[in-house]
């Protein structure tokens, strides 16, 4: 798949949606005092800094893919934050005296497949007694996900996108999350879903700009040219307009679930 670079511009355009679920996960985390706190995905840094404030005598690291949002992280950045260019998938502290106290992640973790090996991995990366704190979208059965899918199929791009028509949702119902980390060695287990009913100003269009930051992305890339994204994107604004009437002040209600999950890691871990 072209390497399309992530527009930390964009992302930011609905920062306030975006930065809500963070926040509201970083609140839950129980931890008084982490030594070492590692924010995987960290993109612009929103969620790093918030935990830097937090634990301002933490060790903090924010770690991301993409040098465009480490670039901008950098810029914004307060003082003291260890930013990262690297594969999250592959990450992994450099030893056991590296572990972290707390490993976050937001709206992140969806974009990686396997999940039944990389969240009990993560869970047992952490120091004995560590929390896992992960928030992934879960709106991928709404609307604005499954349009996407539905001009996919129906256009000259079919074939080429094959293999992402037939991908099952990237994030899985509660129950499989319970059961992972329960399994993993999880000591307790705080899970949840909160269902955002997002109001954006500018109409249905507005959707198709927050979504084309984020869920659109790999589609757009696999496409030709210029010409053809901009076919594919008319299309999916055009059936957005219909899935999502206006309100009577011409904003549009966004409806978008996310799964929440606090995880601790046993003080005194088997194996």
């Amino acid at each position: 798949m072209a390497h399309e670079p992530w527009s930390p511009d964009a992302y930011l355009t609905f920062a306030d949606h975006r930065l809500r679920p963070a926040l509201e996960m970083l609140a839950r985390v129980p931890l008084d005092a982490p030594v070492c706190v590692v924010d995987l995905g960290c993109g612009t840094g929103a969620l790093t800094r918030a935990a830097r404030a937090r634990w301002p005598t933490a060790r903090v690291i924010g770690v991301d893919s993409s040098a465009e949002m480490l670039d901008r992280a950098r810029v914004e950045a307060s003082d003291g934050i260890d930013w990262r260019e690297a594969d999250i998938a592959a990450w992994t502290p450099a030893g056991d005296a590296a572990r972290p106290d707390l490993i976050l992640s937001n709206a992140a973790l969806h974009w990686l497949g396997d999940h039944d090996r990389l969240i009990p991995r993560l869970l047992k990366t952490l120091r004995p007694g560590g929390v896992l704190a992960v928030q992934m979208p879960r709106n991928h059965d709404r609307p604005s996900h499954t349009l996407i899918k539905a001009v996919a199929a129906d256009g000259p791009w079919a074939g080429a996108l094959a293999d992402l028509i037939a991908a099952p949702n990237p994030v899985d119902p509660p129950e499989a999350y319970a059961r992972r980390l329960l399994a993993a060695g999880a000591e307790s287990l705080d899970l949840w879903e909160t269902d955002y009913q997002q109001r954006l100003t500018g109409g249905p269009e507005a959707i198709a700009d927050f979504t084309g930051s984020t869920a659109l992305r790999p589609w757009l890339a696999r496409l030709p040219d210029d010409a053809a994204r901009a076919a594919f994107v008319a299309d999916y604004r055009a059936r957005l307009r219909v899935a999502y009437p206006p309100l009577p002040d011409g904003s549009v209600l966004f409806p978008f679930r996310r799964l929440f999950l606090v995880a601790r890691r046993s003080a005194t871990p088997q194996g």
